[in-house]
C-alpha cells in the first residue's frame, strides 16, 4: 500500500494534473505537494483548500444534516481553465485529511480523475 509520495506520484500520473496535495486540514498545513500550485505556493493553496473544506463541512446543507451517516466524499469546483478535486481521506487514527488535485479542463477527464483520485486515497496508508 502506497505512502504519501507514492500516492501523490499517482495523482501526478492522472492526465491533466497540474498539482496534488495531501492536506491536513484541522491546521491547514500540506502534507505532501508535487506540481505546479495554482497559487504559485503550496502553502497558500492548502490553507485555501482548507477555507473551503470547514465551509462545506460546517454546511448543513452539503453535510447532510438529516442523515450524518453520509459524510461528505469529495468536493468540485470548476474554475476557469481547471477543476478542483477534493477528495476526503477516511484514516485509522483522529486525523482529516483531503487529497487535493488541480486538473486542466482541456487535458484531464473529470470523471475518470474523480474515480482514481478515490482510489488512490482508499489506498494511502499514513505510517
Amino acid at each position: 500500500m502506497p505512502g504519501i509520495d507514492e500516492c501523490l506520484s499517482g495523482v501526478m500520473a492522472i492526465a491533466g494534473a497540474r498539482s496534488a496535495s495531501l492536506v491536513d486540514w484541522t491546521s491547514g498545513l500540506a502534507l505532501g505537494s508535487l506540481g505546479e500550485s495554482p497559487t504559485g505556493e503550496h502553502e497558500t493553496a492548502a490553507a485555501e483548500t482548507t477555507d473551503l473544506v470547514r465551509a462545506a463541512v460546517e454546511s448543513q446543507t452539503f453535510a447532510g444534516a438529516e442523515d450524518r451517516r453520509s459524510p461528505l466524499q469529495d468536493i468540485i469546483v470548476t474554475a476557469g481553465r481547471s477543476y478542483h478535486l477534493i477528495c476526503f481521506i477516511d484514516t485509522v487514527f483522529d486525523s482529516r485529511l483531503v487529497l487535493h488535485l488541480c486538473l486542466d479542463r482541456e487535458e484531464g477527464n473529470l470523471a475518470a480523475a474523480r474515480y482514481r483520485l478515490q482510489a488512490l486515497a482508499e489506498e494511502l496508508v499514513l505510517g
